[in-house]
């Protein structure tokens, strides 16, 4: 192209108004874009937040509920160990179940809630 062709190039106004309307377009789509992977990112790092919390607090759960349940076992066995006959042993053993099954329907409902709790479910 000679120099003066270049020189005097000039882009007509309907097509700049265009091209600026194009740019603006593209940029907005652009910056509607990024603020939806930015909600999209902090959305995701909430959830992962509130189920490692969740997991955490069901986790502590199981440990109390395993200690309870431990400490109830060596309770029956001291029990075990002083009884005087063959029936306090039976009856020992009737109370010892009765106990352990209303202590685990307990721990499998608070187990639920928690579960419930996580899963962001009412109970």
């Amino acid at each position: 192209m000679p120099k003066e062709a270049s020189a005097n190039f000039e882009i007509p106004a309907e097509m700049r108004a265009f091209a600026e309307k194009s740019v603006e377009q593209a940029k907005q789509a652009f910056d509607t874009f990024i603020s939806a992977a930015q909600h999209a990112a902090n959305t995701m790092e909430n959830q992962a937040t509130s189920a490692r919390a969740g997991a955490k607090e069901a986790s502590e759960l199981a440990m109390r509920f395993a200690e309870r349940n431990v400490a109830a076992s060596f309770e029956f066995a001291q029990q075990l160990l002083h009884a005087k006959d063959f029936k306090e042993v039976t009856r020992l053993q009737a109370e010892y179940v009765k106990s352990q099954i209303a202590a685990l329907t307990d721990q499998a409902k608070e187990l639920s809630k928690q579960t419930s709790k996580m899963a962001g479910t009412p109970h």
